[in-house]
């Protein structure tokens, strides 16, 4: 039989609880203490190469909990950071740790695609509801039942653009993404729907994810003379892609840089520089998103964070708690990880990136993709929404 971490959970607190109560005569309440606290085990690179994904996931969260405070459903919220480096050793080994002798009931966070397939077997044996805010590859959600996602899918901005550039004049694109999961399957659902709209991609490029060197690459770019390169690299890595992309002299080709959104993170934007102005993207957040609620968000956001600007990143982890705080408020505070799983399908909600829900189905997030421009606006670059593609399923999970 086996031996789940909430039967685990059960046996040592009965064990715990009958040996305080005896030695030290505590009253009954004082044993049922830990029943009105539910922890969240937020587990994010906040050291190493991913470091920049890991400060905006955590600055999200913890923005979420100061707009609409540290309980919900009368359960106090306690929340337990822990650094995984970037490394899916460590982030299985810190889930594991989290599940068996922490009291997780909810697993949240996840950096990058590997550091999620990792926790999965974790999430499935503990019956732990699995909050993905941040990896994006669109099989994650099939590793486990107990994962839902409230970042994106990689095919949802990647299609859109696809879309976008063979509708817009863009006749043949060179890809050039990052080697690993997310990176591929950026550059296939891109030409599948380029090549759809009737585009021709002359060549696939393929950077490796540590320490890349793009230099190479790009001078492949420039000498295929593609109207447009189709790019995609993690989080927090664009800057240094840009620096390159200009010092190739690639901002001069006329030829188009188009993407999903990494390229000009929100974090990173204002310090790549003009640059970037006129690149076009796809992606379910940008700061300038033109709502009340988004206003308010990035205002309080920069106040709380030393004038950091949130990103597509922050908005995952800001709408991770949300789920959480959604879901307890529907099962009246009951942590069981089936009922709260159950309470987050077909949930939906008004987040600063404008209306999402989680499909039933799937447990994925369905969101609107936005396609953008870079700009320059009150003195600062900024991605300006131009149009707006509505209830975006993942292409992956839809047939497409």
């Amino acid at each position: 039989m086996t031996i789940t971490r909430r039967r685990l959970m059960t046996l040592a607190a009965t064990v715990s609880f009958g040996v305080a109560l005896a030695g030290a005569g505590l009253p009954q309440s004082a044993a049922h203490a830990a029943e009105d606290t539910v922890k969240i085990g937020l587990i994010l690179p906040i050291t190493g190469p991913f470091a920049s994904t890991g400060a905006e996931e955590l600055a999200g969260v913890r923005q979420y909990m100061a707009d609409h405070g540290d309980t919900s459903a009368g359960k106090k919220i306690e929340l337990i950071v822990k650094d995984d480096t970037g490394s899916p050793n460590e982030t299985k080994r810190i889930a594991q740790e989290l599940v068996t002798s922490g009291g997780a009931d909810v697993l949240m966070g996840f950096g990058l695609t590997p550091l999620a397939f990792a926790t999965a077997p974790i999430a499935t044996q503990a019956k732990v509801p699995m909050v993905v805010t941040a990896a994006a590859t669109s099989s994650i959600t099939e590793k486990s039942p107990y994962i839902v996602r409230t970042s994106f899918a990689t095919p949802q901005g990647a299609y859109v653009i696809g879309e976008w550039a063979a509708k817009n004049g863009i006749n043949s694109v060179v890809t050039l993404v990052s080697d690993y999961a997310p990176g591929i399957e950026e550059q296939d659902w891109f030409i599948k729907a380029f090549e759809k709209g009737g585009g021709k991609v002359v060549e696939k490029l393929t950077v490796p994810l540590k320490n890349p060197d793009f230099a190479p690459f790009l001078q492949r770019v420039a000498d295929n003379k593609p109207e447009a390169v189709f790019v995609f690299v993690p989080a927090g890595v664009g800057a240094q892609f840009m620096k390159q992309f200009r010092e190739r002299g690639l901002d001069q080709s006329g030829i188009r840089l188009i993407g999903t959104g990494d390229i000009v993170d929100d974090q990173i934007l204002n310090d790549i520089g003009d640059v970037a102005l006129g690149i076009v993207t796809a992606r379910d957040y940008t700061a300038a998103h033109d709502s009340e609620m988004n206003r308010k968000f990035v205002k309080d956001f920069e106040a709380a964070n030393d004038g950091m600007r949130p990103n597509f990143m922050a908005v995952g982890g800001y709408d991770g708690m949300a789920l959480v705080y959604h879901a307890l408020e529907k099962t009246g505070g009951d942590t069981d990880g089936d009922r709260l799983i159950e309470a987050m399908k077909g949930m939906s909600w008004e987040s600063p990136r404008g209306p999402i829900s989680i499909d039933p189905e799937t447990r994925d997030i369905v969101q609107n993709i936005y396609i953008n421009k870079v700009e320059r606006k009150d003195g600062q670059l900024y991605s300006v929404t131009m149009d707006t593609v509505k209830d975006v399923k993942d292409p992956a999970k839809a047939g497409k």
